[in-house]
């Protein structure tokens, strides 16, 4: 803008701002002229619907004295009821004109008594009172007051009317001096608008040249920015791409990825992270390192704290798959973890951070190590086999050679006896070689199909003298025809062998039980236990009330000469014998015991002709759900099956691995909608008394009990109340999905 344009836009808006204060001024006069002018037609209103109400009382009153209807009695109260809040009303506007309020409040009492004489005038002739309706009337105090009242009215009226007219002229004056300062002022801008056209009309020229020049830079700068957009456009899409498969990949991974800072301050963590370690952003792992042990990978040797993963890659280290066990104070299950490491530099080169990768190699462990057992126990069996096949050989001829001995030394008695005495040695060696030959699955078996059901009452009742009196034998046999495809013999032989274990873990004297099911071992639990094969089963269980064994013992419990019995109080092949002939037999073992709570064996056997159809149900399909299942397992295995099979019935899953960390887990808010818990579980609290906790904090949480013990075992050993849900391990999916929806739907028993 050129110097004379400025003047002339400076003078000409000072003559604005002055003409603006002079119009805003006068707006404000000419809005309060107005406000008083309807303030006075709002009186003017209000004084004459007072006159008009106090004519309706009147004629109400003079209808009810002509034509005694009540109609003009009630219309008469409906007035009277209108009057003096029209009197209040009248007061508050007419409160600026202290003479007017002086007049009217004259004038209300005056009004008020009208009413009262007419109402009671109206309340004589109700009771036929004519002497006091002519008293009333002979003094003519009504007329009169109704004259005066309506006379001051009239004065009101005529006042306010006057003041009317007088403020209505203000208010016209006012306009149009209003108007006359708009007009002044719209000639000003019109003024100056002409005098800044004929200004801009002499610099028009030169603005067009450079508006000229500025169009092509414009266009030249547009293409390149346009051009510049696209890249980055692309750039950004093919960033934010990039970003999402990171986020992605990084969300999905299985294993554990941490990404700390310098000072061992988690930055980063995905949810394998959260599950598996229980790590999270902001977390110090320095602080993390006091709530565990931490081992090399034999699980023996401490790692000391120069050699945890997290100071070696803040050193600048790199590692692939250290291996180390991780032992939780909390009591909850180890970890077997393979970690790599990487530090992250800076552009000084300097470690600022390092990404650390878990990868929970607890269950491959677990299987290497029931793998391993199960190759050792072939291996003791091939090696016993073939010693027991050459000694037997040996034996034989000690054996033929002691009878002959025997029958020789008639005449000489002590020679005879001493003879004798081998033979008897012999015969034992040759009892102690069938059970090393049984366990090595190379006794010669006569199978056959066997009524199990029939040959488990038999031998039931055998037991009887054998175990004493102080052993209690019950029997719980499925109802129908189940045979057995089994040498009768060795069947008996190897109950007479667990019964007599049941018996020896119970000196005090207890029960035993013998069940017998038809069952299915899935495809799943094959998967778990490599010897097995998928496919219907007899089952037959021995379960006692005894001391139990633990862990290390139920891994040795099967190898020949294992016992933890006093020295000459037995071989330890009793329990070898019996999974030689089961295995031999084609079908599976197992040991579910605890301490403290007693031992169940199973027994698989293999079905007899007939029953591998009838022993194969059709499995309705299995029925999921959306809802929250508390997993509490201590088996590592069982408890990972477990959750990876609710998860692919759609169900969201929480897993713990003894009652402390659940009872952790629900004092800080987990919800959940279903607690699936063992029956025996470490921690201090039993399953029973976890629900029974959870009840007081979950009033009504449906609960699921599950157990390797069977059904009857359960109860029978007083751990659970009956009609509880218990679902027997091993299961298959579609039974698990099946007590998993029943369970939810209220088919057992809530927590407690």
């Amino acid at each position: 803008m050129i110097p004379t344009q400025r003047v002339i836009l400076g003078a000409g808006l000072a003559i604005l701002l002055i003409i603006t204060a002079a119009s805003i001024g006068l707006d404000v006069k000419s809005r309060s002229d107005a406000a008083w002018v309807n303030h006075t037609v709002e009186a003017l209103k209000k004084i004459s619907d007072l006159r008009v109400l106090m004519r309706r009382a009147e004629s109400a009153a003079r209808g009810y004295e002509i034509y005694r209807n009540p109609s003009f009695s009630d219309e008469f109260e409906a007035v009277h009821a209108q009057i003096a809040p029209a009197l209040a009303d009248l007061k508050r506007s007419l409160r600026d004109n202290p003479d007017q309020v002086a007049l009217l409040e004259g004038t209300e009492p005056l009004a008020l008594r009208r009413i009262e004489i007419a109402a009671e005038v109206m309340r004589l002739r109700a009771g036929n009172d004519q002497a006091g309706v002519a008293a009333l009337q002979g003094k003519a105090e009504g007329r009169g007051l109704m004259d005066t009242v309506m006379g001051n009215l009239d004065h009101l009226s005529a006042e306010e009317e006057r003041l009317l007219a007088a403020r209505s002229q203000n208010s016209r004056r006012t306009g149009i001096v209003l108007l006359g300062i708009d007009v002044i002022g719209a000639l000003v801008i019109l003024l100056l608008v002409a005098m800044l056209m004929r200004e801009s009309q002499r610099t028009t020229g030169a603005l067009k040249s450079t508006l000229l020049e500025t169009t092509a830079a414009n266009q030249q700068l547009e293409a390149a920015v346009a051009e510049r957009t696209k890249h980055l456009v692309n750039a950004h899409d093919e960033l934010r791409l990039s970003i999402n498969v990171l986020q992605s990949t990084f969300h999905s991974m299985a294993e554990a990825v941490l990404v700390i800072d310098a000072e061992g301050t988690v930055l980063l963590s995905n949810p394998a992270a959260e599950r598996m370690l229980l790590h999270r952003a902001g977390m110090n792992l320095r602080n993390l390192r006091a709530l565990s042990d931490v081992f090399h990978g034999d699980g023996v040797t401490p790692l000391k704290a120069d050699e945890l993963p997290s100071t070696r890659v803040l050193r600048g280290e790199q590692f692939e798959n250290l291996e180390m066990i991780v032992r939780p104070h909390s009591g909850n299950a180890h970890r077997h973890l393979m970690i790599s490491g990487r530090p992250m530099r800076d552009g000084q080169g300097n470690v600022s951070g390092a990404v650390l990768v878990y990868h929970d190699a607890t269950t491959s462990r677990e299987t290497e190590r029931q793998l391993h057992q199960s190759q050792k126990l072939d291996a003791i069996g091939k090696l016993t086999g073939g010693v027991a096949h050459d000694f037997n050989n040996m034996l034989t001829v000690i054996s033929g050679n002691t009878e002959t001995l025997v029958a020789s030394l008639k005449q000489q008695p002590e020679l005879q006896r001493a003879a004798r005495l081998i033979d008897d040695a012999a015969e034992r060696c040759a009892e102690l070689i069938q059970h090393l030959l049984a366990f090595a699955r190379r006794q010669p078996l006569q199978p056959r199909d066997v009524e199990i059901n029939g040959a488990i009452a038999d031998i039931a009742k055998l037991l009887r003298p054998t175990l004493g009196e102080q052993i209690q034998i019950e029997t719980v046999l499925e109802q129908g025809s189940m045979t057995a495809h089994i040498d009768p013999s060795r069947l008996t032989n190897a109950v007479l062998n667990m019964a007599i274990n049941g018996r020896d873990a119970m000196p005090n004297g207890g029960k035993l039980l013998l069940e017998t099911h038809r069952v299915v071992l899935d495809e799943a639990y094959a998967q778990a236990h490599a010897e097995v094969r998928p496919g219907p089963y007899v089952m037959l269980a021995v379960s006692d009330t005894g001391t139990g064994m633990s862990a290390d013992i139920q891994q040795k419990a099967f190898e020949p000469f294992f016992t933890t019995k006093e020295v000459g109080k037995g071989s330890g092949l009793g329990l070898s014998m019996v999974y030689g002939f089961v295995k031999q037999s084609g079908g599976h073992i197992k040991i579910y015991s605890e301490e403290g709570h007693g031992t169940t064996i199973k027994l698989y056997l293999p079905p007899g002709e007939g029953m591998t159809d009838v022993a194969a149900p059709t499995v309705p399909q299995a029925e999921g759900g959306a809802e929250t299942i508390f997993v509490v397992e201590d088996d590592t295995l069982v408890r990972n099956f477990v959750t990876a099979q609710l998860q692919s019935l759609g169900y969201n899953t929480v897993a713990a691995p003894d009652s402390r960390a659940a009872l952790e887990l629900i004092e800080a808010g987990q919800g959940f909608d279903l607690l699936f818990t063992d029956v025996v579980i470490p921690g201090g609290m039993s399953g029973r008394e976890l629900a029974d906790k959870v009840a007081t904090l979950r009033p009504g949480v449906r609960v699921l009990y599950t157990s390797g013990y069977t059904d009857n075992a359960i109860v029978h050993h007083g751990k659970l109340d009956d009609g509880v849900l218990l679902l027997t391990k091993p299961y298959r999916r579609n039974q698990l999905a099946e007590m998993i929806r029943k369970a939810l739907n209220g088919g057992g028993m809530t927590a407690g």
